[in-house]
């Protein structure tokens, strides 16, 4: 039997999570939709509702942390995008894939439109559609060409929507997904708000897909191993090795959260430095240099140079700016991504004291381990290994830590319409109407 086919058996097959992947599924909901309301507010968010707003009319769906409802594709496409667009999103590390950003938008979106869902069923197609994105990652054998957590995001949450849509043609389904599949790593090398709308057009392209299998039509069966399939044009790799563990490993439960709005990347250096300055081993004025010693992905996503003219989007994927201001503000704020931070020169000569050094690692999509030497003024020096981040599951956030993003992201929502929102998240996503 091929790859392809088996992941489509498991996308139809009945599943019952065990409590562990359970668990670990409820808790990147509630972080998903949290980090999704931060995202209400973000330099973008608003000229992206007021372009959903012309594709027509309608309430099907909710959208998060707004008194206000789209059609279901409109509603994935903000959702979505308000997920992504801080870089606080969850993010399945070795797949580099951020799974929950387009699953729990389109899912929500399925949902809403249909008037609610059954809590496990919905945790259970959240959980199939990350998996199955996530797994098109691992089976990645080549560097990031295309932008992978929109093109895997795609397929996963389109085979997710049709559990929800109860649509058995999961062949068509995929099918069609993949033709929609769309977005390049050019957006990131530069720094562009079009990172997040690739994740956006990924959510609604998973809806339409849905939709167009719904209306009776039918798309390519070979999507991923055929001559032209996924495999062949957006990533090198073997899907059979994903294939062979499917139900065996739950790839949910796999999940990194994120302490911090800004890329993954950069979270291992800003976490340690966190660490240090939390235990008074260093400061602002205390450090001279700062050596981090990473591998080639860190360098290829967040090492970019410190600009004073760079925007949000450039600045959450800046690594000088981001360690700059841990060291002046003790936390990474979106809201200090402004013009006059950028323009500090102490900001600038902060950001100047770090320096990246590959490590020598011959996988292109590690993003760990890494190493940080911190040279004090004194000069003593501060080494420390990182073997996982904080936020992968090896280097779970605590508690209070969870917390601190959840404080924060309340802080930055446009409003809170449903309390639910943060208090029962699973009410939230599955029940429209408030009780």
């Amino acid at each position: 039997m091929s790859a392809t086919r088996r992941i489509v058996d498991f996308a139809r097959a009945g599943h019952r999570l065990p409590p562990a992947v359970r668990a670990a599924a409820l808790h990147l909901l509630g972080d998903t939709l949290a980090t999704g309301a931060a995202g209400s507010t973000a330099p973008g968010a608003d000229p992206v509702l007021a372009a959903a707003c012309g594709w027509g009319q309608g309430s099907d769906a909710r959208l998060i942390a707004r008194d206000m409802r789209l059609p279901a594709a409109g509603a994935a496409f903000v959702n979505a995008f308000q997920i992504h667009c801080l870089e606080w999103d969850a993010v399945h590390e070795p797949a580099v894939v951020h799974a929950l950003s387009t699953v729990t938008a389109s899912v929500m979106a399925a949902i809403d439109r249909r008037g609610g869902c059954d809590p496990e069923d919905a945790l259970t197609a959240l959980a199939v559609g990350v998996d199955i994105a996530s797994g098109l990652g691992l089976s990645a054998d080549t560097p990031l060409r295309f932008f992978r957590p929109a093109t895997a995001g795609c397929i996963g949450s389109a085979l997710a929507v049709a559990r929800i849509d109860s649509v058995d043609r999961l062949d068509d389904v995929l099918g069609l997904a993949y033709s929609q599949c769309a977005g390049t790593m050019q957006a990131h090398v530069e720094g562009s708000i079009a990172l997040p709308l690739q994740i956006a057009g990924a959510a609604r392209s998973a809806i339409a897909a849905v939709d167009l299998v719904k209306a009776g039509l039918t798309g390519p069966h070979d999507a991923l191993e055929g001559p032209f399939g996924y495999f062949t044009l957006f990533d090198g790799g073997d899907i059979n090795s994903y294939a062979d563990a499917l139900g065996q490993v739950w790839r949910i439960a796999e999940v990194s959260t994120k302490p911090f709005p800004s890329g993954r990347a950069s979270h291992a250096v800003l976490a340690t430095l966190d660490t240090l300055l939390r235990e008074g081993a260093v400061d602002a004025g205390s450090v001279v240099r700062i050596d981090a010693f990473v591998p080639p992905l860190i360098q290829r996503l967040v090492g970019r140079p410190f600009s004073a003219d760079m925007t949000p989007a450039y600045a959450r994927l800046c690594l000088p700016l981001l360690v700059a201001l841990m060291l002046t503000d003790g936390r990474i704020d979106p809201r200090r991504f402004t013009p006059a931070t950028f323009a500090d020169p102490a900001i600038a000569a902060l950001a100047d004291r770090l320096v990246i050094t590959l490590d020598g690692n011959a996988d292109p999509n590690a993003l760990s381990p890494q190493r940080l030497v911190v040279t004090r003024a004194d000069g003593t020096l501060l080494e420390r290994t990182i073997p996982a981040t904080l936020g992968h599951p090896d280097a779970a956030m605590s508690p209070a830590q969870t917390q601190a993003k959840r404080d924060l992201a309340r802080e930055l929502a446009a409003s809170e319409p449903d309390p639910r929102l943060f208090s029962d998240p699973l009410s939230y996503f599955t029940r429209p109407e408030q009780p």
